[in-house]
């Protein structure tokens, strides 16, 4: 499954910090390189707003 940033992003930065594979790109709202992330799970459950949700 995949996983997205919304708009609830406030780019806190916890969940690049938690990604293992480095696949969070930062800006205003961060993305999830989707080539990049393994689908650990790690940075939706990192996120303090819970702006990662599964697609």
């Amino acid at each position: 499954m995949a996983y997205r940033i919304t708009d609830e992003c406030v780019a806190c930065g916890t969940c690049k910090d938690a990604c293992p594979n480095d696949a969070i790109e930062e800006g205003d709202i961060y993305k999830i390189n989707q080539d990049a992330c393994v689908e650990c799970g790690a940075c939706m459950e990192a996120c303090p707003t819970g702006a990662i949700v599964e697609e």
